[in-house]
């Protein structure tokens, strides 16, 4: 099965083939149509299995099909937060390229635009009561991954969260296991998903992928090489929320469809 064959649009497919990406992963090939179908999707997935690009490679051929879209994205940190909106702007960037410019009626579609939020439940939920950020609006809610959301003690924020979101949107969750902590929550969020469950022995085939994926330049490629520095984590985490501001102001806007961007310091608002 190649990529051509789950449903995404000619521009996510030049994406893909520019970028390097080979064929789906086994989670890839489960997602993918399930999202495109307007599914709740719940899926138990390991680490380095391709889960980010499962979601984000329809999410943004929805966002290029619907206008008006709200987009929104939970997190458990900020290393989290900068990978997912780096690749989202990159392939995102292909269909704005691919739209025709319209100057007279660009403040006319304002209101169509899309809406992407990307945020660990401790930020959002403090820029939603002290910001007045408005998420009653949310078409399609992800949360990635909610395992590790409950290991850092994020759970409370999130339930929080949940509280104040439609209850008419699309929920896609990921978990790298099953928890007996996360499952009221999940009950929450899910109506009668698409359970995906990827074996921990399949990641092998993970591995072309991985090889050629792209390394972005916002990401700090290092930083995994250097183990004698943990004495230094202050400093690195300063230096990850310089990236994070960085990239909130070079992908602030991707082709007039996502304005916004909640990383992991507040100071991405000002």
């Amino acid at each position: 099965m190649s990529f051509k064959d789950l449903g995404l649009s000619e521009q996510t497919i030049q994406a893909i083939n520019d970028l390097g990406y080979q064929e789906p992963t086994t989670v890839q090939k489960d997602v993918i149509p399930s999202i495109l179908e307007g599914k709740d999707v719940f899926t138990i997935a390991p680490g380095a299995c391709g889960k980010t690009c499962s979601y984000i490679f329809p999410l943004v051929d929805i966002i290029s099909r619907k206008n008006g879209q709200n987009i929104l994205i939970i997190t458990p940190g900020a290393k989290e937060s900068v990978n997912i909106s780096d690749k989202f702007s990159v392939f995102n960037k292909y269909h704005a390229a691919s739209e025709p410019a319209d100057e007279n009626n660009a403040e006319e579609n304002t209101d169509n635009e899309a809406n992407v939020i990307i945020a660990t439940p401790k930020l959002l939920l403090e820029n939603i009561t002290e910001n007045n950020l408005d998420v009653s609006n949310v078409n399609i809610l992800v949360v990635d991954d909610i395992n590790l959301i409950k290991k850092n003690r994020q759970l409370a924020n999130l339930e929080k969260i949940l509280d104040m979101l439609p209850a008419e949107k699309q929920n896609i969750v990921f978990t790298n296991r099953r928890s007996k902590e996360t499952q009221n929550t999940l009950d929450k969020i899910l109506k009668t998903p698409a359970e995906i469950k990827i074996d921990k022995n399949k990641e092998s085939e993970v591995e072309g992928l991985a090889q050629n994926e792209p390394v972005l330049p916002t990401e700090p490629a290092e930083t995994a090489k250097k183990p004698e520095r943990r004495k230094t984590k202050p400093r690195q985490e300063n230096t990850q929320d310089r990236k994070a501001l960085e990239l909130a102001r070079r992908y602030k806007v991707f082709g007039k469809k996502t304005p916004a961007f909640l990383l992991e310091d507040a100071k991405a608002f000002s």
